[in-house]
């Protein structure tokens, strides 16, 4: 029986996903780049395969951010939060991923404040007062 992959093959797939996807680029264009398939691209996406350190380089050169990109946000003893919570999933999801990307494409700051305020009323969600802002 395969046992579950570790954590932090885990958190650098999840941010292999975010970054490709923050820039547009496909697992197929994604793999033709770094040589491999779009599904081994899926399998480190997923963190069913570890990524080489080799090969994480050639993603980080493919997808032009720094390759310790990839670690940020991990605890000093190497190990990533086990049970995200529903927002960190959506966050990384690819709707997540899209609408933040589109979100902060929005130059206008009091256009992203009207943006915020539809969606919490949309939601029923209580609206922050920022009058002191």
């Amino acid at each position: 029986m395969k046992e579950a992959p570790h954590a932090v093959d885990v958190h650098v797939g999840k941010t292999i996903r975010i970054k490709r996807l923050m820039r547009k680029v496909s697992q197929t264009e994604l793999g033709d780049r770094v040589g491999v398939t779009f599904q081994q691209i899926q399998k480190y996406e997923k963190g069913s395969n570890r990524v080489s350190a080799s090969m994480l380089v050639e993603i980080a050169g493919a997808l032009d951010v720094d390759v310790r990109s990839f670690f940020e946000d991990m605890s000093a003893q190497g190990s990533a939060n086990d049970n995200p919570t529903p927002s960190e999933e959506f966050v990384v999801s690819r709707d997540g991923v899209l609408l933040n990307a589109a979100f902060l494409s929005i130059k206008n700051e009091q256009v992203r404040k009207k943006i915020v305020k539809l969606v919490q009323a949309v939601a029923g969600m209580d609206q922050v007062d920022d009058a002191a802002e």
